[in-house]
């Protein structure tokens, strides 16, 4: 009787040390975690706040000396130069930028913290030259960053994201005179008898990818992601005009088409294959194709420019090198006329139409018939 008595009392001694330490364990690895989601907190807002004060301290974040580190620093210091060039060339003032930040996964072990995580970007602008109210977009990326905790504090050690903003400030298009201006247009449209273009456009908002107010930033489930395939753009904007629950609601004939739930056709998701079927199938029409600055231009055919017969709900075509690039969706206009899209890949909310795009990109305005 004695003997189980002290086997019940050393068990219960084991009992109760095991359950100790890995308290301890469990509560250090809660401390680490709150630590790893504070310092991202921090240099996301130490981020928005270099887009708009250059001054802004960001070196203290990075490991100097260490190759992969200093490249993640330049990347950021890169961005806070372009943005504030193309806002010098279109007469915007950037005032003020913010950060939502949802974490998708967070493992650490030891020292290093390997983190993955979306970010939405809100960036609020002024006209320099006009009295407007205060304009504000959205865009999205995707995060994977490695970080190293030296000296107790938390450094970002290499990160890798494709960032709209990656583009070369001395190659941003303007125009002779310095004045860039579009036709006022208005944010309101109608459903057609065969495109249904407001809801293409509230299509367009929810899916967009990026965090804003309503909207939790997600794709829609019911497609395939295809941006880990070579990228998600085109099978968005196919989305946007032919889904058929929520979106615009044209149907699916030919080779455009998606076949649930295993994916799209070539010509659903390939860039020029989705151009060529939207010119050529009657969906859609060629309103211009050029430069920044040939599309702004007003002429005997666009008095207005080409920008006056854009309506919400279209699309454009980013074209490099003969090749169609990239597509987004026109989902309005700011307050003082400058087209604003949605796209994915990367992601944007009511973006400037040509944010993170240089001189060299042609556009191809299309207009989708209702």
């Amino acid at each position: 009787m004695r003997k189980l008595k002290n086997n019940c009392f050393v068990f219960t001694i084991v009992l109760f040390v095991t359950f100790v330490c890995n308290g301890h364990v469990s509560d250090a690895k809660s401390n680490q975690e709150k630590e790893v989601k504070a310092f991202i907190d921090e240099i996301f807002a130490v981020r928005s706040s270099l887009l708009i004060n250059k001054n802004t301290n960001i070196e203290d974040y990075y490991v100097r000396g260490y190759r992969l580190s200093e490249h993640a620093l330049r990347l950021e210091q890169k961005r806070s130069e372009y943005l504030q060039a193309w806002g010098e060339k279109r007469a915007i003032h950037f005032v003020d930028a913010s950060s939502q930040i949802r974490i998708i996964r967070l493992q650490i072990e030891g020292d290093t913290a390997k983190v993955s995580l979306a970010h939405s970007q809100k960036l609020s602008y002024m006209y320099a030259n006009k009295i407007l109210p205060l304009q504000s977009f959205g865009i999205g990326t995707k995060h994977a960053l490695t970080l190293k905790k030296l000296n107790d504090e938390w450094y970002v050690y290499k990160e890798w994201y494709l960032d709209p903003l990656d583009e070369n400030p001395s190659l941003i298009p303007e125009t002779a005179d310095g004045v860039v201006d579009f036709p006022i247009k208005s944010d309101d449209v109608r459903d057609g008898e065969k495109y249904k273009r407001k809801q293409a456009v509230a299509y367009a908002n929810k899916y967009a990818g990026v965090e804003w107010m309503k909207f939790k930033g997600l794709y829609n489930k019911r497609y395939v992601n295809y941006s880990g395939k070579g990228g998600d753009c085109t099978n968005f904007a196919s989305q946007v005009i032919g889904d058929q629950k929520e979106g615009g609601g044209l149907k699916m004939f030919g080779a455009w088409r998606y076949i649930y739930p295993s994916g799209g056709t070539k010509t659903w998701v390939q860039t020029d294959a989705f151009k060529n079927f939207i010119v050529h199938s009657g969906y859609g029409k060629v309103i211009a194709t050029g430069y920044f600055t040939e599309l702004i231009e007003r002429t005997e055919k666009h008095p207005q420019s080409a920008f006056a017969e854009l309506m919400p709900g279209d699309l454009i075509a980013h074209v490099m090198q003969n090749d169609v690039d990239h597509f987004s969706v026109v989902t309005g206009f700011d307050d003082n006329g400058y087209p604003l899209v949605n796209s994915h890949t990367a992601e944007r909310y009511r973006a400037p139409f040509d944010l993170g795009w240089d001189r060299n990109t042609k556009y191809i305005l299309i207009h989708i018939r209702d």
